[in-house]
């Protein structure tokens, strides 16, 4: 079976959901999970989460 519906709501997103992390710095990846920094909310990468979770990198 086609999955037809895999990633349609990253489709809707600006450059479908790829920038430039703030933490890593990398360019052109997906930067879809929220983190709160202070009072503002930013959006990092996936690998960047996942560090941040376990106290490897900072924000």
């Amino acid at each position: 079976m086609s999955k037809a519906h895999r990633g349609k709501g990253i489709r809707e997103l600006f450059h479908n959901g790829r920038g430039v992390c703030p933490v890593c710095n990398r360019s052109n990846v997906k930067t879809l999970y929220e983190h709160d920094k202070g009072e503002t909310k930013i959006k990092i990468c996936k690998t960047c989460r996942a560090a941040v979770k376990h106290g490897k990198k900072s924000v």
